[in-house]
């Protein structure tokens, strides 16, 4: 668990103002995969700062191609996991959004109940990034769950 303050983690417009709804919604209006790279791309923008501080080797994410780093702090009183990443890759980093979007601000019960590969799915997403960035996007859900499920 990290040392910077709950308030810290609720600036985070992922997981509230932009759901994985939201998501699926501007996938199934853009026309082709360009466009939702592109998208991606915008998505890993509204990543909110990640301390530099906490950029270590302890907060890295295993398995995945490029540098990801996660964070997160669990407030008991709402019974919400609030999650904080980011990696070196910009593409990545829209990823990263994408699991936030889903997962962030919900309770440790509602992330280990939902079933993340359907919303991959009915985004087509696996089948358009690597496999070294499906792993990765699988390595970060994996972390989160695992997080999830102390609480």
């Amino acid at each position: 668990m990290s040392d910077i303050s709950l308030e810290q983690f609720k600036v985070n417009p992922l997981g509230t103002e932009i759901t994985d709804a939201d998501i699926l919604e501007t996938f199934e209006f853009l026309d082709d995969w360009e466009e939702r790279y592109s998208y991606i791309i915008d998505l890993g923008k509204s990543l909110p700062a990640f301390p530099d501080a906490e950029k270590t080797s302890q907060n890295l994410v295993h398995g995945c191609q490029s540098q990801v780093w996660l964070i997160h702090k669990y407030d008991p009183t709402k019974n919400k996991l609030y999650i904080l990443i980011d990696s070196d890759a910009i593409i990545v980093k829209g990823l990263a959004a994408i699991i936030l979007a889903m997962l962030n601000t919900k309770s440790p019960k509602e992330i280990e109940a939902l079933d993340v590969e359907a919303c991959f799915s009915k985004m087509d997403l696996l089948r358009h990034i690597s496999p070294t960035r499906g792993n990765g996007l699988r390595s970060m859900l994996e972390r989160v769950k695992k997080i999830a499920s102390h609480y």
